[in-house]
């Protein structure tokens, strides 16, 4: 079984961080950060924050699991709700980054609204409804 992990990353300005992928041929989209568990990670926590390091340089907080999603070829991908204080991301370390190939990474500030990200092409889509329902209903930031 594959284990990924993701943040839904909120900012000092209250907002949310996500990072947009150009990549040849596609239509861009966007992402939360994050990235697969790997065999030195002591738990969930170590490798979300191992991600959020390599992929912005960020210094993270996390707050609470947000939401799980169980794929059709086994993989889970847990979801956290963090926030996010400082970050450079210029300062990225990230293999991904390194390979040309994989097209272009943009980290961009999203208004903490459900039509905003609504308007982007968040993957997966079962993340993106999950977080609009809950901006809708007023449980992202609760408890």
């Amino acid at each position: 079984m594959k284990q990924r992990v993701r943040a839904v990353l909120i900012s000092r300005h209250g907002t949310a961080l996500f990072m947009k992928r150009v990549r040849p041929g596609q239509a861009p989209y966007w992402v939360l950060i994050g990235g697969g568990v790997e065999g030195g990670d002591a738990d969930l926590h170590s490798a979300l924050l191992r991600e959020i390091r390599e992929e912005i340089a960020g210094d993270a907080r996390i707050v609470r699991p947000f939401h799980r999603l169980d794929h059709s070829d086994g993989t889970i991908e847990h979801i956290f709700l963090a926030h996010v204080d400082s970050w450079d991301f210029s300062a990225r370390t990230g293999p991904e980054f390194q390979d040309e190939g994989r097209g272009e990474y943009h980290l961009e500030e999203v208004a903490l609204t459900a039509d905003a990200i609504g308007a982007l092409n968040l993957l997966p889509p079962q993340a993106k409804e999950a977080l609009c329902e809950a901006i809708d209903a007023g449980r992202l930031l609760a408890g």
